[in-house]
C-alpha cells in the first residue's frame, strides 16, 4: 500500500522540513502556542507529562507505573492546564511535547502551551511527537541532558507546518485509524510473546522436574514445588552439590580499568551477557595483586552468578563467568562440585521461588545459608546432560519464534514513526484512498 503525494508543493525555508504542500502555511510557535502561565484552580487535579502516556493524572500514572511525584508544598506553584495543552517537560527533547487530554496542574517546572487559534489538538498531538519535529527539538541541547528543559523561546524558534483546520482533522482521523491498526498488530505479536515465553518455561520446567521419559516411574519429592519425581533422582540441598560465596566490595577509586588480567563483574554486567548467558565482557578489571588488597575471592570459570541483593535478585538473573573473575558485594557465586552439570543447573535455578526465603525490609536480600538449603530434583549426571542437550534444542526454536515476533513489532513500530511523520510534514496526501 503506497500513498499518493499532493499534487503542488513549495520550499518550506525550513532545512528539517524540505518542501511542504503548497496550500500549507509556515507558521512561528509562537503565534500557534502562547504560553499559559495560570495559576491552578481550587478543583484542579495533579496531573503528571510522561512519554507514554502523554499528560494524564498524576492517579492513572501511579496506577500504570507503580511511581509518585508527590508536590511537597502543595499545588499553589503549580500550572493550570486545560484540555488541549500542550506540556513541554525535561524529557521533551526525548520524545516530544506533550498533548493533554484532561483539565489539571502540572509542576512549576514544566512550560505549559496554549492554542493562540483553532486547531485539531489530535493533529499537533502527531506532530509534536514526531520523529523529524523530535530530531529538531534535540539539536537544542543547551542543558537539555543536565536536567534543563527545553524553553519557550527555544519551542519559538522551531516554524511549524500548518494545514487548514479541516485537512488537520482529516490528517489526524487518518493517523489514529492506522496507527490503532498498527497498534493492535504490535499488541498481537506481544502476545505471541508472551504465549511463547509460558510454554518455554513450562518445557523447562516439565523437563526438570519429570524428566523426558513420560513412562518413568515415579516417587514423592517432599517437596509441594516439586512434586513426584523420577525415582531414580535424588532430592536434595543446593549446599550437597555446590558452594555458595559472596562478592567484595568495589571501591569508586579501583574502578573503570580495562586492561588488567581479571574481570570485576557489578550486578548491572549481567544483562550484557555475550549470549544471555556467558559473562565475558567486563567495565572494570583488577590485577592479582589488587584482588589479594581488596580480599575479593577470585571466582573459577564456570562459576554461577546472580543478585544476591535488590530488586534485581528477584528477575532471577542467572548467568555462568566466562573466565577466572571478582564478582561485587551485591552478587552471589555458585561453584558446582563434579557430579552435577552447571548448564543443567542453569535451567533449575530460575524454578526456585526466592520471595520464600528473602530476608524481610525494604531492600530484598538472600544470604548463603538461605539459598544453599532450597531442595532441587537431581538426575544422575547422563541424565542431566540428556536434558540439557533437549532443552538446548528446543527452547532455541522458542527463541527464534520469539525473535521473528520482536523483528515483526520492530518494523511495525518503524513504518508507524514513518507514517506519522509522513503524514503531518505532508509528504503524503492522506486525504485520497492508498494506491494498492
Amino acid at each position: 500500500m503506497s500513498f499518493p503525494r499532493y499534487p503542488k508543493y513549495k520550499a518550506s525555508g525550513v532545512e528539517w522540513l524540505g518542501e511542504v504542500p503548497e496550500h500549507w502555511q509556515m507558521i512561528n510557535s509562537r503565534r500557534l502556542f502562547h504560553q499559559a502561565k495560570e495559576s491552578p484552580l481550587t478543583d484542579d487535579i495533579q496531573l503528571s507529562a510522561t512519554q507514554k502516556y502523554g499528560v494524564v493524572p498524576q492517579s492513572l500514572f501511579m496506577e500504570s507505573d507503580g511511581k509518585v511525584a508527590l508536590a511537597l508544598s502543595g499545588l499553589g506553584n503549580f500550572k493550570h492546564v486545560e484540555v488541549d495543552d500542550f506540556v513541554i517537560s525535561l524529557r521533551s527533547f526525548q520524545g516530544g511535547i506533550e498533548r493533554s487530554k484532561y483539565s489539571g496542574c502540572v509542576s512549576p517546572a514544566y512550560t505549559v502551551l496554549r492554542p493562540a487559534e483553532p486547531i485539531d489538538g489530535s493533529y499537533w498531538g502527531f506532530l509534536l511527537k514526531s520523529r523529524r519535529y523530535v530530531e529538531i527539538l534535540q539539536t537544542m541541547n543547551d542543558g537539555l541532558r543536565d536536567g534543563k528543559s527545553i524553553s519557550y523561546q527555544q519551542f519559538g524558534q522551531i516554524p511549524l507546518p500548518s494545514p487548514p483546520l479541516a485537512e488537520q482533522t482529516a490528517i489526524a482521523e487518518f493517523l489514529d485509524r492506522e496507527t490503532g491498526k498498527i497498534d493492535e498488530l504490535v499488541a498481537e505479536q506481544r502476545r505471541l510473546m508472551e504465549l511463547l515465553k509460558e510454554k518455554r518455561q513450562a518445557v523447562i520446567s516439565h523437563a526438570v522436574t519429570k524428566g523426558l521419559n513420560p513412562h518413568a516411574p515415579m516417587k514423592p519429592s517432599g517437596i509441594e514445588w516439586l512434586g513426584d519425581v523420577p525415582v531414580g533422582w535424588s532430592v536434595l540441598k543446593l549446599g550437597n552439590i555446590s558452594r555458595f560465596k559472596g562478592g567484595a566490595g568495589f571501591p569508586d577509586s579501583y574502578q573503570g580499568q580495562t586492561d588488567n588480567e581479571i574481570p570485576f563483574f557489578k550486578v548491572g554486567d549481567m544483562v550484557n551477557a555475550d549470549d544471555a548467558r556467558v559473562m565475558r565482557r567486563a567495565n572494570h578489571t583488577i590485577t592479582e595483586a589488587t584482588a589479594r588488597e581488596l580480599r575479593a575471592f577470585v571466582f573459577p570459570e564456570s562459576t554461577i552468578v546472580f543478585a544476591k541483593v535488590g530488586a534485581a535478585l528477584l528477575l532471577k538473573r542467572y548467568r555462568l563467568l566466562g573466565q577466572r573473575s571478582c564478582i561485587d558485594n551485591n552478587m552471589m557465586g555458585m561453584t558446582v562440585g563434579d557430579g552435577s552439570s552447571v548448564d543443567y543447573l542453569l535451567y533449575v535455578l530460575p524454578l526456585l521461588d526466592l520471595e520464600l526465603i528473602v530476608n524481610p525490609g525494604a531492600v530484598p536480600s538472600i544470604n548463603e545459608g538461605q539459598i544453599s538449603g532450597q531442595r532441587i530434583a537431581l538426575p544422575p549426571i547422563d541424565e542431566q546432560r540428556e536434558i540439557v542437550e533437549f532443552l538446548t534444542s528446543v527452547t532455541a526454536k522458542f527463541d527464534t519464534l520469539t525473535a521473528e515476533a520482536q523483528r515483526t513489532i520492530d518494523l511495525l513500530q518503524e513504518r508507524r514513526t514513518a507514517l506519522i511523520s509522513a503524514a503531518v510534514t505532508g509528504q503524503i496526501d492522506v486525504r485520497q484512498p492508498p494506491r494498492n
